[in-house]
């Protein structure tokens, strides 16, 4: 098997309701998460660098796309310092589950949330 870059190359957040996770990850992101129809489906974009090659992902509503505390498990970027992020979260309205949490000096920080439909991502950063 070849080396692969990276891992992962899109992801999706199932949502139930598009509207209300759209806000709650604008707010948490301090963005305006567009809209792309994808079919039959509703797909909001997560912040990512795509002239970089960044590896990007989003939430979708959809037939089969359902919310769900267990299964893949996805870290989602912090930035520089995820505190930023989670303190956007708590201002939604939505629970930290893990707070700000030291992996190792050299892999840096993680944390867990929950978002408005009931999905538990980690989010991280080196710092």
């Amino acid at each position: 098997m070849e080396m692969l870059q990276n891992s992962i190359n899109w992801f999706e957040i199932p949502v139930s309701d598009f509207d209300r996770a759209r806000k709650f990850y604008s707010t948490i992101y301090d963005y305006e998460m567009p809209e792309m129809p994808m079919g039959p489906n509703r797909m909001g974009i997560l912040l990512y660098d795509q002239k970089k090659q960044g590896i990007g992902g989003a939430i979708v509503k959809g037939e089969g796309y359902v919310p769900a505390k267990s299964g893949v498990k996805v870290y989602l970027s912090g930035g520089t310092d995820l505190n930023l992020v989670l303190q956007r979260v708590e201002r939604a309205g939505r629970k930290i589950v893990m707070p700000k949490t030291l992996i190792d000096p050299q892999l840096g920080y993680f944390a867990i949330f929950e978002d408005t439909e009931g999905n538990q991502l980690s989010i991280h950063s080196a710092t």
